[in-house]
């Protein structure tokens, strides 16, 4: 059955808090079973939070709009520890719920947001510009655009999300998630603003849809504040397109529990401050994770955003001195063709090596794309890191162990190459082998090399 909210009393007009009568829809469709809760086309709807029900479709019509409250009070808080909270004080890293929700679901199974209508986050009310290069707010966490937390069977399709203050698409605790065809258009210039967050959720499909935002398009999360859920497991990612200031693609830095199980398949990425990363912090392990058919195109942005290019980057450092990064291993590349600023990096700890790493027809072509200083490195955030300063080779292995590089090659291009270094560097590595691999090689450290050409 239908509900349609201006049957409610909502009025459509961008002005009125329909609130009240959307979450009225939501509420008499869930009782009477479930069913389609429509926002009709060519109205905007602003509204304070909205909590969805089990069993009910939120559709918008195309042409319809869906925008979030500009007051800050009128949000629905989920986190239990948000008085803890304090919003005059911007906190290093995101480790518990977020105190402040637009569209939030519990315990509400078979739900979904669908239709070819849009849904705008009004980032602008919550942030400010403090650079040329960077805009952020003064209240972390800003509200995060959908937060749904355990609930299974759901599907968000074919919707636009736009404008997100905070991360956009928050699926945590979550089983069998579906998110198909979505556009994700968030600015380029907005600190925070992720795409899409899987937080120990499972069997999640990410499938054909484009993102675009200031931060990590597609970040897999382990958070703190949802450590009863158990690992992030079973997700696959395919025939996207993404285009980010931070990280397209991105395993951490929020992981205490573990990951496993990735498949990331037949993507662009574009115009990115770093193609794919992982990145370990915390307790949690990294493990079976597989990315194939991807072209990455990557360019340095301002040093406020952490990456410089890296078109792949793995590091395992410890959070604080009181925390032990988990281990990286069975991590494997396929067929990917790099267009960057930077080579690929591969960073450990030295007690606590990448392990089982294979790149298998990998080509990487080096050139100067921006006005940004190049030969660097980013290893934040964790004890004692910050900015490596070191020419750029084709790989850069450091406390590597059973590393393969098979069909690799290297070349450098255009004019401005001199920050640029050998094609493969090694230092503090072990079990390296190298077949069929072009280009040229130095080593500090290398141990046990196995060149099978």
């Amino acid at each position: 059955m239908s509900y349609n909210v201006l049957d409610f009393g909502a009025k459509g007009d961008g002005k009125t808090n329909d609130a009240a009568a959307i979450q009225a829809a939501i509420d008499t469709c869930s009782k009477a079973g479930g069913g389609r809760v429509v926002l009709k086309e060519g109205k905007h709807f602003y509204a304070s939070s909205i909590i969805l029900k089990e069993n009910v479709d939120l559709h918008l019509e195309k042409g319809s709009f869906l925008q979030a409250h500009r007051e800050l009070d009128t949000y629905f808080n989920p986190n239990e520890e948000a008085e803890d909270y304090d919003i005059n004080k911007i906190e290093k890293e995101v480790v518990r719920k977020p105190p402040y929700v637009f569209l939030y679901a519990k315990d509400a199974d078979h739900i979904s947001i669908t239709g070819d209508g849009t849904i705008d986050g009004n980032a602008f009310a919550f942030v400010k510009r403090v650079s040329r290069y960077y805009i952020t707010g003064e209240i972390y966490p800003r509200p995060t655009l959908i937060y749904t937390e355990h609930c299974n069977h759901i599907t968000f399709k074919d919707v636009t999300m736009q404008n997100a203050p905070f991360w956009t698409l928050h699926p945590a605790g979550c089983d069998d998630v579906l998110i198909q065809n979505i556009r994700i258009l968030n600015s380029l210039e907005v600190a925070n603003s992720d795409g899409i967050d899987p937080d120990h959720s499972t069997n999640v499909r990410i499938l054909g849809c484009h993102i675009t935002c200031g931060d990590d398009c597609i970040c897999l999360k382990s958070t703190i504040g949802n450590m009863k859920y158990g690992p992030t497991d079973g997700v696959l990612i395919s025939d996207c397109t993404l285009i980010s200031t931070s990280a397209a693609i991105k395993i951490g830095t929020e992981g205490t529990g573990d990951f496993k199980n990735v498949l990331v398949q037949n993507c662009i990425i574009s115009n990115s401050n770093r193609g794919i990363s992982i990145q370990i912090r915390d307790e949690g392990n990294v493990e079976n994770i597989s990315f194939q058919n991807i072209l990455i195109s990557t360019r340095r942005f301002a040093e406020c955003w952490w990456g410089c290019a890296e078109p792949i980057a793995i590091s395992v450092t410890d959070r604080t001195k009181d925390t032990h990064a988990g281990k990286v291993s069975n991590i494997r590349f396929f067929n990917i063709s790099c267009d960057s600023e930077n080579g690929i990096f591969i960073h450990g700890a030295s007690q606590n090596p990448v392990k089982n790493v294979t790149f298998e027809k990998i080509q990487v072509k080096l050139s100067a794309k921006s006005k940004w200083k190049r030969g660097q490195y980013d290893l934040r955030p964790g004890i004692g890191t910050g900015i490596l300063d070191r020419k750029s080779p084709g790989f850069f292995l450091k406390n590597a162990e059973n590393i393969t590089l098979r069909d690799c090659s290297v070349s450098f291009c255009g004019e401005n190459t001199g920050d640029f270094a050998e094609a493969l560097y090694g230092e503090n590595c072990r079990n390296i082998c190298l077949d069929r691999f072009s280009g040229t090689a130095s080593s500090e450290d290398f141990k046990d090399i196995d060149l099978s050409d």
